[in-house]
């Protein structure tokens, strides 16, 4: 991952307005290297094409994506500000598997001590997932849902090799749905859990950038 001309860039993905905030605002001290957060756009198609862009330009041709934000958590337990690590995003073009998870899930664990974090896949889909439909996802295998990170990531390897993740903070979750009350609380636990993870992506980016022994 190491080029003559610095260490390699990484690119921080996000959909939604609120996403993007709460990465600005948080620590941006420590990176490994350069750091481009990109909002993408809400929905698959937009995430795609603003990833395969955003990498086509040759200062960011081999940098490392971590997809990120919000999503829907299918698993029984799960509440807002719980942290989910994708060991794989799925969507129907294809799977595409999470680099450096275990390092993920140790940095996140010392950045927002207390806050749960769940490992597993990660699916996507085009539309928000409400009632029986989380059920259905959940047969799956799948332990959480939202409409960007599939899309992302392989958008991202479709441009060339490099370390892909997927990181996740949930907002609603089958107990605590975004429509019932409790929503506004949740919705800023979740907000000021991604306000806090950058410190562990950073340290995830800098791990890919060590020599292999």
């Amino acid at each position: 991952m190491n080029r003559e001309s610095g260490p390699s860039p990484l690119l921080i993905a996000c959909a939604l307005g609120i996403e993007h905030l709460a990465l600005r605002t948080g620590d941006r001290g420590g990176a490994g290297g350069p750091v481009t957060v990109l909002r993408t756009g809400m929905g698959p198609k937009a995430a795609e094409r603003s990833v395969a862009r955003v990498l086509a330009d040759p200062a960011l041709g081999d940098a490392a994506v971590l997809a990120t934000g919000f999503c829907a958590g299918l698993a029984p337990g799960m509440h807002p500000g719980d942290l989910v690590v994708a060991e794989e995003t799925r969507d129907p073009r294809g799977t595409v598997a999470g680099v450096g998870t275990d390092r993920l899930v140790k940095e996140l664990a010392r950045a927002v001590p207390g806050r749960t974090v769940h490992t597993g896949p990660l699916t996507g889909s085009d539309h928000v997932v409400r009632g029986p439909e989380r059920a259905d996802l959940l047969a799956t295998g799948a332990i959480a849902v939202d409409m960007e990170s599939a899309a992302t990531l392989l958008s991202a390897v479709r441009a060339g090799t490099r370390p892909v993740a997927a990181v996740r903070v949930v907002v609603d979750a089958p107990e605590h749905e975004l429509v019932r009350i409790g929503t506004v609380r949740g919705g800023i636990s979740a907000f000021r859990v991604l306000r806090s993870v950058l410190p562990a992506f950073f340290e995830w980016h800098r791990s890919l950038l060590l020599p292999r022994r």
